[in-house]
């Protein structure tokens, strides 16, 4: 269904062109948005440059029906259905950052599930690019409030929070297709920079989830608009013999982080080992 806004700037955007004599503006571009995004033509520019862009039932992104926390909005993107996919970039049409992650499913499959800040109702898409170099793109129209990205991190409210930034907590389940499901969280502010209490941006710019011989299964470039405490669910190939998922992190601040999820497979509660490096939190 095409958002009512749309719809209304669209009405209005031609109604004034007619006017002038001038030829009605396109909303769309690429064969035609199916959300009527009227920033579908920048998104297109930003992150496809001249590369073939399909709009593609294959590629799947779940939204809640009712938002109840702007900061804090599940969102499933799912491209299992395409063949191939490389790489798996996940963006928001009207978010002021409108990046939020990039997904490289080395030995894993092209599906992330997280939590992320929206400012606005927004088109949410998931893009995946093949070895062809097609981007296939889904999505979705997020009906919610706004305020997310520009609200500060509830952490930052206790006294100690800086201790607990890259703590990490996790489990593992075995897939009946031998792929391991995993879902983790790390301790973060994911700082925007953009709270009116001028707090600079401070958040994790790269996951990744690597072997027991070190060899990456895949990776994530994390942008600002992922929630605090990012919580997220990926589905990786680790090999049957190892013993453990080791995550390896990097904060936008240089700071690094090392956490090893056991791979019992007993379905017990599962520890989290932690292993920090990089610069003292205190100067934060």
């Amino acid at each position: 269904m095409t958002p009512r806004w749309t719809r209304r700037l669209s009405a209005t955007a031609v109604a004034i062109c007619a006017s002038l004599g001038l030829a009605a503006p396109s909303f769309a571009a690429a064969g035609d948005d199916p959300l009527r995004s009227i920033m579908w033509t920048e998104m297109k520019a930003q992150f496809f440059g001249d590369a073939k862009v399909v709009f593609d039932d294959k590629v799947r992104v779940v939204v809640p029906s009712i938002v109840e926390n702007q900061a804090q909005v599940p969102v499933t993107a799912d491209a299992r259905g395409v063949e191939g996919v490389q790489k798996l970039v996940v963006f928001a049409d009207l978010n002021p950052i409108q990046h939020v992650l990039t997904l490289t499913p080395r030995k894993a499959h092209a599906f992330i599930a997280f939590r992320m800040k929206v400012e606005q109702g927004t088109p949410v898409r998931a893009a995946a690019l093949t070895a062809d170099g097609v981007w296939h793109v889904g999505g979705v129209f997020l009906n919610a409030a706004g305020g997310g990205c520009s609200a500060p991190a509830m952490a930052r409210q206790d006294e100690d929070w800086s201790q607990t930034v890259g703590h990490a907590r996790g489990k593992l389940w075995r897939e009946v297709d031998g792929s391991t499901r995993v879902r983790f969280r790390v301790r973060h502010p994911m700082d925007t920079g953009l709270a009116r209490d001028n707090t600079p941006s401070f958040f994790i710019e790269q996951l990744d989830m690597r072997s027991a011989d070190g060899q990456s299964l895949a990776s994530l470039e994390l942008k600002e608009p992922v929630s605090e405490d990012p919580t997220l669910t990926m589905m990786v190939r680790l090999p049957v013999a190892d013993n453990a998922l080791t995550i390896d992190g990097r904060d936008n601040g240089g700071e690094t982080y090392r956490s090893k999820i056991p791979a019992s497979w007993r379905q017990s509660g599962l520890t989290s080992g932690l292993q920090q490096h990089g610069p003292s939190r205190d100067s934060r």
